[in-house]
């Protein structure tokens, strides 16, 4: 079996932006200069527009945050500019623009594949190509082990990750038969993550640990609300990513 390399995660990350509700919405430009600030880490999400344009929001539904309803991959990005986060004056942030408040920090980002309506491939290949030109530190990560397989056919050099939590716990709306993939991380033999983002309290699921500690893959953990959690997820040798709390007060 092929040695697998090194990957370094950074100690911590601050989840969707050091974002401080509901001043500061998660995933805004706000939220990353306030990371930036605090010298922190950011994980951030990634959508792929109608129009072929990248943008950083988690939801594929847009009603959570901007409350329109809609899925965010129907719009083009002059008028999702329309929209506001969170009651604020905040704008959806495009890919480049994080990464342009990023590049020059030596801040490391990580960087998650939010595929919808099988734009896997498209999603992967637009990432992957502006991420050609990003002179700064980052790892990408999906929930979609079909995003990964891409990213890994594209940019084999890229870290990758893949996300997961217990499914057959919390369906989110998957049928079972996903669940039981998804849970179990059947396809690691062909993703080959570097590491895996597991919600902190399902990290002694099966899968999870096979991969870890039989298989040699880092650990991040999500999503770490208190300075407990915190501790607990350093503890366990996990790269927490936090949010609601600042980790340099612990």
């Amino acid at each position: 079996m092929k040695k697998r390399r090194k990957v370094k995660l950074a100690d911590h990350y601050a989840h969707r932006g050091f974002h401080d509700k509901p001043a500061i919405p998660e995933n805004s430009m706000a939220a990353f200069r306030r990371a930036v600030e605090h010298g922190f880490p950011a994980e951030f999400d990634v959508h792929l527009l109608a129009d072929g344009n990248l943008v950083v929001f988690h939801d594929e539904e847009l009603e959570r945050e901007t409350g329109v309803t809609g899925q965010i991959e129907d719009y083009d990005l002059t008028n999702l500019r329309k929209l506001r986060l969170e009651g604020t004056d905040e704008q959806i942030p495009t890919f480049d623009e994080v990464l342009d408040l990023y590049e020059d920090t030596g801040l490391p980002l990580l960087i998650e594949l939010k595929a919808a309506k099988g734009n896997h491939k498209a999603l992967a290949e637009a990432v992957c190509k502006r991420l050609d030109t990003y002179r700064g530190e980052f790892v990408i990560e999906s929930f979609d082990p079909r995003a990964l397989m891409a990213v890994r056919k594209l940019r084999p050099n890229f870290i990758r990750g893949q996300l997961v939590q217990n499914f057959l716990k919390n369906r989110e709306g998957l049928p079972f038969y996903q669940a039981v993939i998804l849970t179990n991380l059947f396809f690691n033999l062909v993703v080959r993550p570097d590491f895996i983002a597991c919600r902190f309290t399902d990290r002694r699921d099966p899968a999870v640990r096979l991969a870890v500690d039989k298989q040699g893959a880092r650990e991040a953990a999500w999503t770490i609300t208190t300075p407990e959690e915190y501790k607990a997820a350093v503890a366990a040798g996990c790269s927490p990513i936090f949010e609601q709390f600042n980790p340099d007060n612990i």
